[in-house]
């Protein structure tokens, strides 16, 4: 009864439900990873506004003032101007070579490459968010038919009351009958309390407190292609960390052009105003470092590095989806039969099951049957689910190595 109270309120205040489509909206809008993954996107945009401005101007003074008394200027006073002299120069470096508009194209890449990692993040997530709702619904579901066995047993036991008040029964079938009720009150707990301990996960990923429950009439099931070659065709295309790469690979031929634009030195160039000694004076200033040692040869050779390892990170995660779809499928469809060949089960199981309990209550047979057959029931009731959530386990894990848990989410 207990068991009972329990679960009724527990339906009561989780009114919310939750498909696996919508746990995957939420946690795109709420999930605290999602959101901290989406400042390095603003992050990585302040680049191109670093980037696209230019070098500051450099403003520089030197005054220089005759310091012994007799050195001064006939009649005059130590601060007169001409007792000193004074240097102004005014200077703006230069880039050379496109340099900025090299910095500007790394800085855009990188952005879309920053787009690309959050899409790959996405993508970790909604699988992670999918098999914790997938816990939580099988979960719901044993607890679903332990309380059926359990009502089943209930009603059994007021009619056994009843007959063994007539002495139609011995106390040992009564007993019997209350011993297996004890155990389905246990496993109802027990089961009860799974459920609320994976709806608290399920909240945590999704970024949300309130109480909300698994829709468990939800079948979600995403139409996804028959043909194995399609799916491969469509995951190296578009898959997100295909794209990741991709992007690296984008960053890294643009930072070449980037390294090689900065061997060239940057000339700085200005004027000058000096007036000596109140003798005024105005030139011009230019420098430029000569490029003997450093040309840059380091950065240059290590972006040619970085773009050979993206592009050998890519041809391995080619060939990594090739076996994960490969494996993702097969098990799917495998999966997909064993779940078919238990719709048969399932009929048997109960039609077994009433037939024992009629014939019990009809004097048939005995109270050892029953609990048999009662037994059997919930036992093939367990494993159907149990297949059910491999079937489902195999349906995410195929949407994931895939790629199209994202659109999942829209």
């Amino acid at each position: 009864m207990g068991v009972c109270i329990l679960c009724h309120c527990l339906k009561a205040i989780a009114q919310d439900k939750y498909t696996l489509q919508k746990s995957l909206q939420t946690a795109r809008n709420n999930n605290p990873t999602l959101k901290t993954e989406q400042l390095n996107i603003s992050i990585a945009q302040t680049g191109i506004t670093s980037a696209k401005l230019r070098p500051n101007p450099i403003l520089n003074n030197q005054t220089l003032q005759l310091i012994k008394h007799t050195q001064l200027f006939p009649n005059t006073d130590w601060y007169n101007t001409k007792n000193r002299q004074v240097w102004w120069q005014l200077t703006k470096p230069f880039q050379t070579t496109a340099q900025r508009t090299y910095k500007i194209e790394v800085a855009t890449k990188n952005v879309a490459y920053t787009n690309q990692y959050y899409f790959e993040t996405e993508r970790n997530l909604f699988a992670e968010v999918s098999i914790k709702w997938l816990e939580v619904w099988i979960a719901q579901k044993k607890l679903d038919i332990i309380q059926i066995a359990k009502t089943n047993i209930d009603s059994l036991i007021i009619k056994n009351q009843i007959r063994y008040k007539n002495e139609v029964i011995t106390q040992t079938d009564l007993f019997r009958t209350e011993l297996l009720a004890k155990q389905f009150s246990i496993q109802a707990k027990t089961a009860s309390q799974d459920v609320i301990n994976r709806l608290d996960e399920l909240k945590l990923l999704l970024g949300i407190q309130e109480q909300i429950s698994v829709d468990t009439r939800d079948s979600t099931l995403f139409t996804i292609a028959s043909n194995i070659d399609n799916l491969l065709a469509q995951s190296l295309q578009s898959r997100s960390d295909i794209q990741t790469i991709k992007s690296l690979i984008e960053v890294a031929s643009s930072n070449i052009k980037l390294q090689k634009s900065l061997a060239f030195p940057q000339p700085e160039i200005g004027f000058i105003w000096n007036p000596q000694n109140a003798i005024p004076y105005f030139g011009i200033f230019a420098t430029i470092e000569l490029p003997i040692f450093n040309r840059n040869q380091g950065e240059i050779k290590k972006s040619y590095l970085l773009k050979e390892q993206a592009e050998k990170q890519l041809f391995v995660t080619q060939s990594k989806i090739q076996t994960e779809i490969k494996v993702a499928f097969a098990n799917f469809q495998l999966q997909q039969q064993n779940l078919e060949s238990f719709n048969f089960l399932l009929q048997q199981s109960q039609t077994i099951l009433d037939n024992v309990k009629y014939a019990y209550l009809k004097g048939g047979t005995t109270i050892v049957d029953f609990l048999e057959a009662q037994r059997s029931w919930l036992e093939t009731q367990q494993q159907y689910y149990e297949a059910n959530q491999s079937y489902r386990q195999s349906y995410i894990q195929l949407l994931y190595v895939t790629g199209l848990i994202n659109q999942l989410a829209q």
